[in-house]
């Protein structure tokens, strides 16, 4: 399908005049094939988001299971756990000193992307920042007494991952999920997000465990480094990442040849004459 905008007077694009001008779209059709052959352009390629999201060469290929055993900071995105489009748990296994705890278990992101795992005037909180328009905050209802203690975070993701990109399609991506927080085994707060992060954290951030560098998550809570002053035992962290079935893939192949053999979405800019 072709659109055509008059930029004169609508710079939004909000108008589509193709309809009313059908000899100009041919003719601006034409033209653009003539340039494309000339540069060698096709096949067209929509490929970005996909490449912009393929894994690289790093610590985590192949793994779906990482357990930490001591505190660390400034370990890139890259190589560490991605919890993106996936379901996960996050285990910490920490001890309680008298008189309380509070501090950063675990962070990767940042003010404008990510999430956090921490202790909140001793109530343990789970917090996803989604690019600084919304955040999201699971906590519990009293703070930690002195002592051992099993905290996690749940989150089972409804979409069908990262996998949809090899057929050039997005909408496995940013899907719904839930999340629930755990304190000794015991279920505290359930929360559903109609929406999730797609593709990235904030890239100039790092992965934190046991204190929280650069930026916060929520400067509303605290602010970094926030060191934990609980004893950090072990911290677990599970990836079940989704996987494609044969439907699946049949659904995604049939969509891809549409959108190939169909009436691909072309926008032709300019003003009717």
């Amino acid at each position: 399908m072709l659109e055509l905008y008059d930029l004169n007077t609508d710079f939004s694009q909000s108008q589509n005049l193709a309809d009313q001008h059908p000899d100009k779209v041919k003719e601006l059709k034409e033209l653009f094939i003539a340039e494309a052959k000339k540069y060698q352009v096709f096949p067209l390629d929509a490929s970005v988001a996909a490449r912009i999201v393929a894994p690289r060469p790093n610590i985590t290929a192949g793994r779906s299971e990482f357990v930490y055993t001591h505190p660390m900071v400034g370990l890139p995105q890259g190589d560490s756990p991605m919890l993106l489009n996936s379901s996960y748990t996050i285990t910490a296994d920490i001890e309680v000193p008298q008189g309380g705890a509070e501090g950063m278990i675990l962070t990767s992101g940042g003010r404008f992307a990510g999430y956090g795992f921490y202790l909140l005037k001793g109530k343990p909180v789970f917090l996803w920042n989604l690019i600084d328009l919304k955040r999201v905050k699971w906590e519990g209802p009293e703070a930690l007494t002195p002592g051992k203690h099993s905290i996690e975070f749940d989150f089972k993701y409804d979409g069908l991952g990262v996998g949809t990109l090899a057929f050039n399609d997005m909408s496995g991506l940013g899907r719904p999920g839930t999340g629930t927080l755990k304190v000794d085994g015991k279920a505290v707060q359930t929360i559903a997000l109609p929406h999730t992060l797609p593709m990235i954290l904030q890239w100039d951030e790092s992965f934190d465990i046991g204190s929280d560098t650069l930026t916060g998550v929520n400067d509303a809570d605290y602010q970094p480094p926030f060191t934990l002053t609980a004893k950090l035992d072990k911290l677990t962290i599970k990836v079940d990442r989704p996987q494609l079935t044969e439907e699946d893939i049949k659904k995604l192949e049939e969509s891809q040849a549409t959108a190939v053999d169909g009436r691909p979405i072309h926008h032709l800019q300019g003003g009717p004459q």
